[in-house]
């Protein structure tokens, strides 16, 4: 009876620190900004809602966000952008999936700003291309708390296409800026 006591406390530790080694965010901060240089008005949104969880064993990182939860400045740009431009009821999400590829260069156990490399996959409109990335990841306490990070993507890779009307307003490239605060994922 003993040994079945120790083993389920040897595994009820494991399980928790491995719990501990996964944090997530429900209120991720994902920016683009779309404004050509020779546009009058900013081509800008934010979405507050981006879910994402990033696990510290495998360096696995995902998120994902509904299209119709960025904001405008312009409830008319906002309309254009879903039914338009992401089609966000036919393609109502974005996602990543990715890993950390240098995972080695984050220490845990030194609070810090590190910079890694991501590589994965992103879904936008319906369409996955390969994505390489730097993020910075700031570790807290033995633990990641922050994680942010900023590219470039061109619309028309992702099947979005900029009628000839707008394309004085609309850049063919958007700059993708992300802002994550993580908490440890909680078990039980």
């Amino acid at each position: 009876m003993k040994k079945i006591i120790i083993l389920f406390l040897v595994l009820s530790a494991f399980a928790g620190a491995q719990a501990q080694q996964r944090v997530f965010t429900k209120n991720g901060k994902i920016r683009f900004d779309a404004t050509s240089p020779s546009s009058p008005e900013k081509i800008a949104a934010v979405n507050e809602k981006a879910t994402s969880i990033l696990d510290l064993t495998t360096g696995n990182i995902e998120f994902a966000l509904l299209m119709k939860a960025f904001s405008f400045e312009k409830a008319l740009m906002q309309e254009h952008f879903n039914e338009n431009y992401v089609e966000s009821d036919k393609f109502p999400k974005a996602v990543f999936k990715g890993t950390i590829t240098d995972l080695a260069s984050l220490n845990l156990q030194k609070d810090g700003d590190y910079n890694v490399k991501v590589s994965g996959k992103m879904t936008i409109h319906g369409v996955t291309k390969d994505l390489q990335t730097v993020a910075v990841l700031s570790v807290k306490n033995g633990t990641v708390i922050a994680g942010k990070s900023s590219f470039k993507i061109t619309l028309r890779d992702f099947g979005i296409e900029i009628p000839s009307l707008v394309s004085d307003k609309v850049s063919k490239e958007a700059t993708i800026v992300i802002d994550l605060q993580y908490e440890p994922v909680k078990v039980g």
